[in-house]
């Protein structure tokens, strides 16, 4: 009996979760850099757009959601976390940081290597018809659909860090479907 509560503190002590840390503006990936460096699994949503400077224009990858970057550790790793320059805090909510599901974590990766187009907004959304889309790298994402004018746009909502991600999707890709799970 006693072996057995021993062997589930020490499987307790490495689980991992994923948890959103919010940097300074502009510090994404100095960040994202230096949390590598100390070992720290953290993940980084890079989107590749289009710059346009007075002379040139260039490709350049920039951070999907500005200020966000994602940590894989044990809660007992905060404070090494925490210890990052330019990393400002853990999104908390009741004085607790938010564990993300791998499920939303493994969407964004999913969004980020269809190299779909992607805007990023946190407004409030009212309901709206729930989709799954059925054709294209995409396929098996489910979320709410918006229709403002003629353009279809496909959301995924990620609550642990208010943030909506838009995609442009065709209207024959979806399907409608009962309910959104979670």
């Amino acid at each position: 009996m006693v072996e057995e509560v021993k062997e589930k503190i020490r499987n307790q002590q490495l689980e991992k979760y994923w948890y959103a840390v919010y940097t300074k503006p502009r510090s994404e990936k100095q960040v994202f850099m230096r949390l590598s460096e100390k070992g720290i699994d953290a993940y980084l949503p890079l989107q590749k757009t289009l710059k346009q400077w007075s002379d040139r224009k260039k490709l350049v990858e920039v951070p999907l959601l500005s200020s966000y970057v994602f940590v894989y550790i044990n809660p007992r790793f905060y404070d090494a976390v925490l210890k990052t320059p330019g990393l400002v805090k853990f999104i908390c909510f009741e004085g607790r940081a938010v564990a993300i599901p791998q499920k939303q974590i493994d969407i964004l990766k999913l969004i980020i290597e269809s190299n779909a187009e992607v805007e990023i907004t946190n407004e409030q959304f009212s309901p709206g018809q729930q989709v799954e889309v059925t054709f294209g790298a995409l396929k098996g994402l489910r979320g709410e659909l918006l229709k403002p004018g003629v353009k279809h746009r496909f959301l995924v909502r990620i609550d642990a860090i208010n943030q909506n991600i838009m995609l442009n999707i065709p209207e024959n890709y979806l399907q409608r479907v009962a309910s959104l799970s979670a």
